[in-house]
């Protein structure tokens, strides 16, 4: 009798107080919390309040460049993700704040979803950066889902990114890309990025004197574009949009960096439809 492979899932976390239980609840609930792997950068940080559920490692800290520190974290986490096949059908790897969903149109769970037989080393969701509208939207009540509390997102090529794998293989910086692979665009997934999902604590992160002392500055303040975005552009329904992006970050991307899909053109606000409002 074939033997199912789990899911797994990697990521690692610092200073951070508001995602890292949502994450395990999440994937928890998704792949099983026996499958989750989250790793602490300090000695210093406290553990979430459910690492016990899961395997939780805590190593030094070392403080490093904004772009030195990306490098570092995708190579380590790389690298153990290949120990943990031929265990798993698949393993993913991304940050903190970021969610994968399945289309709850396809009325499947996620881990069944990815069990599925895929004909490549990894596939992309499409990315929907997630922000707190700045004039209709308060702050995060965590006793409720993000996505009830939040209307809308910008169709993002820097979330559409591959963080499923289905093998051994090398993520680039803050998971990006893979090197020396392609990438495909799964037609049913998305991954909904939140670091800008409670404006308050944004605000508060972005004054943190280690991160601007290690050159996150100029990385924050075009994050926070999202916000003017959101308020000044008029929003398009998701479904219409989701689409017309997919095929054109599926085939658009810059000679110079041919495994990332390039930035889509014209405005990108969408309106998030409502069947994803129970999932996260």
């Amino acid at each position: 009798m074939k033997i199912e492979k789990p899911v797994a899932a990697i990521s690692m976390v610092r200073n951070d107080v508001f995602f890292a239980d949502k994450w395990i609840s999440y994937y928890g609930t998704q792949f099983g919390y026996e499958n989750l792997y989250l790793i602490i950068d300090g000695m210093d940080q406290p553990l979430p309040k459910e690492a016990s559920k899961i395997n939780c490692f805590q190593i030094p800290h070392q403080n490093l460049k904004r772009a030195k520190g990306d490098r570092k974290r995708a190579k380590k986490i790389s690298e153990f993700a290949s120990t943990l096949y031929p265990k798993y059908k698949a393993v993913l790897a991304m940050d903190i704040d970021e969610f994968l969903v399945v289309d709850p149109k396809m009325k499947i769970s996620l881990k069944a979803y990815l069990k599925k037989d895929f004909k490549t080393d990894s596939i992309s969701a499409l990315g929907l950066d997630v922000g707190q509208h700045p004039k209709f939207e308060n702050g995060i009540d965590l006793k409720k889902t993000f996505l009830s509390q939040r209307q809308f997102a910008k169709v993002s090529d820097r979330y559409t990114k591959p963080i499923v794998s289905f093998k051994p293989l090398e993520w680039g910086s803050g998971f990006h890309r893979i090197k020396g692979k392609d990438y495909v665009i799964d037609p049913n997934l998305f991954l909904f990025h939140f670091g800008l999902v409670n404006k308050e604590i944004t605000d508060k992160k972005s004054n943190k004197s280690e991160l601007l002392s290690l050159g996150w500055r100029g990385h924050m303040a075009r994050r926070f574009r999202l916000f003017k975005e959101l308020e000044t552009q008029t929003p398009q329904e998701g479904d219409l949009f989701f689409e017309k992006a997919r095929h054109y970050l599926n085939k658009s991307r810059k000679w110079y960096s041919w495994n990332k899909p390039a930035p889509l053109k014209g405005p990108s606000i969408i309106k998030i439809p409502k069947r994803f409002q129970t999932i996260v």
